[in-house]
């Protein structure tokens, strides 16, 4: 069979390929996951010393604790003496760290507590688990495992201009979690939130909420923000849909207290991933308003990974190579542009 492709190649989408082969999916943990600033959790999940939180991100477990002077570190999820992975907890409190292979401990910072058998002065640089870059912004903590990357707030410098106008983010706190396992391509599940052509058809609810016939998509070097209006009622200002470049979704409804909602995709396989959406209010008292919201984001979102699945069992297909983009679906462009600056793909 001879795949079917386009002679115009500005107006092609990535390949296929790249959505289902396992060559792409290990280049992309190497030359996306370990070398860009990835979204791992929020202060308000690490409000005492001891608190501490476990992320996977490009097949490496990551620990990021508190410690006794409230700062908070990151470190590779690793006992330095054997490779053993040691806190086996997604979440919790500890006054220590305890490897279960060998005993050996950690403090909150990953330094060694103890070592049996060992003098510490020996140890060299196996005194510590691999520290991890950190950098806070606005409550949000993001983490880099590249450690010559250029800082968050340099290389986002963009996107922090934006989001330095909700004066609100610092008094959030995450409200509520989940997690599915999406049958897709994480980048099939960004292209589908870079997108509203499919909303009319498969979002009655959105579609009945915000006025898109004026809906507006504008990208930014690492980001892009959508945008649109509220058909009805007293709110006046639109709603905002981030993508923070490369796995990032931070939607800002409209209403009197501050409010967003977070969703990480992270790769899994070439046809799975993992979708991390969580509510954050300025309090844990959730109004019957918020409640409205979050009913209304659940369903927009269980329709949006309904289509991401049915489309990743499409895109194994021989009969084409690629697809073709839309005249509104320059976002989707801008996120496949710096997709292959980062893979080294020409254009």
């Amino acid at each position: 069979m001879t795949i079917n492709t386009f002679s115009n190649k500005a107006n092609a989408t990535l390949s296929y390929k790249n959505y289902v082969e396992q060559q792409y999916f290990d280049e992309e943990k190497e030359n996306i996951f370990s070398k860009k600033w990835v979204f791992v959790c929020h202060m308000s999940q690490l409000e005492k010393v001891g608190d501490f939180f476990t992320f996977e991100i490009a097949g490496e477990s990551i620990i990021v604790s508190k410690n006794n002077d409230g700062k908070v570190n990151a470190f590779y999820n690793i006992c330095p003496h054997r490779g053993t992975r040691v806190e086996k907890s997604a979440s919790g409190n500890k006054k220590v760290f305890l490897c279960s292979y060998h005993g050996w401990s950690f403090k909150l910072d990953g330094k060694v507590n103890r070592a049996p058998n060992f003098d510490k002065d020996s140890l060299g640089d196996h005194n510590c688990m691999t520290p991890v870059k950190l950098e806070i912004y606005q409550s949000l903590i993001f983490v880099n495992l590249d450690p010559n990357a250029k800082s968050f707030q340099s290389e986002y410098s963009d996107l922090v201009e934006s989001l330095d106008q909700y004066k609100f983010l610092n008094a959030l706190k995450r409200i509520r979690t989940t997690q599915r396992v999406i049958e897709a391509n994480w980048k099939a599940v960004v292209d589908n939130y870079l997108e509203c052509d499919h909303c009319k058809l498969a979002h009655p609810a959105f579609a009945k909420t915000f006025d898109l016939e004026n809906y507006n998509i504008d990208t930014f070097n690492t980001y892009t923000c959508q945008y649109s209006e509220m058909k009805q009622g007293e709110e006046a200002d639109p709603a905002f849909f981030y993508w923070v470049w490369p796995n990032l979704m931070i939607s800002i409804y409209p209403g009197e207290e501050g409010n967003i909602t977070t969703s990480q995709i992270l790769p899994i396989s070439p046809n799975q991933s993992l979708a991390i959406y969580s509510y954050y209010f300025s309090s844990d008292k959730i109004t019957d308003k918020q409640v409205e919201l979050i009913k209304f984001v659940d369903q927009v979102r269980k329709e949006d990974f309904d289509l991401v699945e049915l489309l990743q069992t499409g895109l194994h297909t021989k009969a084409f190579d690629h697809g073709i983009y839309s005249p509104t679906e320059h976002g989707i462009k801008h996120f496949h542009k710096q997709y292959k600056e980062a893979m080294g793909i020409p254009e």
